[in-house]
């Protein structure tokens, strides 16, 4: 498909191994999601902890030190020190190396953020090259196939504790991305998320 004379990208990879993400790097894929199961371990700690404790941070960091800035947040949240928590810093690590090999890049923007209200609830192309987001608790990200006027339809939504990467406005190439997301409409109620999202660097790319 074209739009203004650019090949929009439509295509969206989805599957049950992180081999999947490597996906979006090529021709005519937008996005590529990794559906996988919460580690139950995991998910009870998250879910059980007060939303005023869950960790967050934002940062520029290397993916050999993203490991490290999830620990440290969790220190600042006065998170005890525990297997669940261990295998969230690890999760985290080893999604920014992931993201890392797909994108050729080990310079990151790193952001843990915790969501109680409608924020980024537009669908959007984010201003990178690409994003990676997953969903710790709550609600995951919803995606669709930009259209003239109007948002997606269908709207498809990822799964708590599935990885997506997502290309942006400033993927480098010939093709625009077709992809749009968006955080999901909570206000009210009563939900909150964890959501963690890696960018790759404008200038940074080498994935594709």
């Amino acid at each position: 498909m074209r739009d203004h004379g650019m090949t929009l990208a439509l295509g969206i990879a989805r599957g049950a191994r992180s081999g999947i993400l490597h996906q979006v790097t090529r021709p005519g894929q937008a996005g590529a999601i990794w559906q996988r199961q919460r580690e139950a371990v995991l998910a009870a700690w998250i879910d059980g902890l007060a939303p005023e404790s869950l960790p967050q941070v934002r940062c520029y960091c290397t993916t050999m030190r993203a490991r490290d800035v999830a620990q440290r947040a969790c220190e600042m949240a006065h998170l005890s020190a525990g297997p669940a928590r261990a295998m969230f810093c690890d999760d985290i690590g080893a999604l920014a190396a992931l993201f890392g090999q797909v994108m050729g890049s080990a310079a990151l923007h790193l952001r843990l953020e915790v969501v109680r209200d409608d924020a980024c609830c537009k669908f959007h192309l984010d201003h990178v090259p690409a994003r990676l987001l997953c969903s710790y608790r709550g609600m995951g990200t919803e995606y669709g196939l930009l259209r003239a006027q109007g948002d997606p339809q269908p709207v498809w939504r990822m799964g708590t504790g599935d990885v997506g990467i997502f290309r942006g406005a400033l993927w480098t190439g010939e093709e625009r991305s077709g992809v749009v997301h968006r955080s999901p409409p909570i206000a009210g109620w009563g939900v909150t998320r964890l959501l963690l999202v890696l960018d790759v660097l404008a200038g940074g790319q080498s994935g594709a």
